[in-house]
């Protein structure tokens, strides 16, 4: 009997490298949800997203721990590599930050030259803005100068560049603090099971703030050609079922962050 895929071509393979705003969630952390978690709903089933993000990673942490030289290790000519780094990296802790336009480029740059050496095609996707407003009402643009740092280097190397960093001020400034407030994990005390006392994160989403991001990330690939165009799906389509969003099971988590490296699992 032959296979169930016999004759079937390979899916295509986009890889995500980045941070806890990308990351696959926990169960335990529902409905925290990261945008490449959501990503494979605006792609078809030719089209396999691995996620390699690490929550709590800057782009330093994440080359330092071989979480790169994974991705690196596993990818073949034709592949995507897609990285969004800058929430972490910005941080004063010195086993985390770069500087935007030194160090942060230079550990880009691994990504780019080491995808393209494989035959594979990198992308730099920026991050999007925190949700921090002053006292006025005005959206602090706290990691601006890492977009900035990394679309500089797109141009540099020639690397398609997706904004999502520019797109989020345009959002969040049109929506206001308390409707974008709205998109992140922003919980009253016994909203939700997992967070009995509530939660006030200015970083991380909720479902519909990574289903944003996604899509976005997802048209910006098919509008831009960056790939092919067919690849993306249901762009228009407003709502998914919850059971679709892609949580994994704490144990599964666990164990595709301890195997997806070549340094210690359990580390950033």
């Amino acid at each position: 009997m032959l296979p169930e895929n016999q004759g079937r071509p390979a899916p295509q393979r986009i890889f995500l490298a980045g941070g806890s705003n990308v990351s696959t969630r926990e169960v335990s952390r529902i409905p925290m949800t990261g945008w490449g978690q959501v990503l494979p709903l605006f792609f078809t089933s030719e089209v396999e997203i691995i996620n390699c993000a690490r929550a709590g990673a800057s782009s330093r942490t994440y080359v330092e721990r071989g979480r790169l030289d994974w991705i690196l290790d596993h990818l073949s000519p034709g592949d995507y590599l897609i990285t969004s780094f800058g929430l972490i990296d910005h941080k004063p802790e010195k086993e985390l930050r770069t500087e935007p336009f030194h160090s942060f480029q230079s550990y880009l740059r691994r990504f780019v030259d080491g995808a393209r050496d494989r035959g594979a095609h990198p992308v730099l996707a920026s991050t999007h803005e925190r949700c921090t407003w002053d006292e006025h009402g005005n959206l602090r643009q706290v990691v601006r100068r890492y977009p900035m740092a990394m679309q500089e280097l797109a141009i540099q190397t020639s690397t398609p560049y997706i904004d999502l960093y520019t797109q989020s001020l345009d959002w969040w400034t049109q929506l206001g603090p308390q409707r974008t407030r709205a998109l992140f994990m922003f919980l009253e005390p016994g909203r939700h099971p997992n967070y009995p006392d509530g939660i006030e994160d200015t970083t991380h989403f909720l479902p519909e703030g990574a289903i944003a991001c996604a899509r976005f990330i997802a048209h910006s690939l098919a509008h831009r050609a960056i790939v092919p165009p067919h690849w993306v799906t249901r762009l228009d389509q407003e709502r998914f079922p919850e059971q679709v969003y892609g949580w994994l099971e704490d144990s599964v988590h666990a164990s595709l962050t301890s195997a997806r490296t070549r340094g210690k699992g359990n580390t950033l």
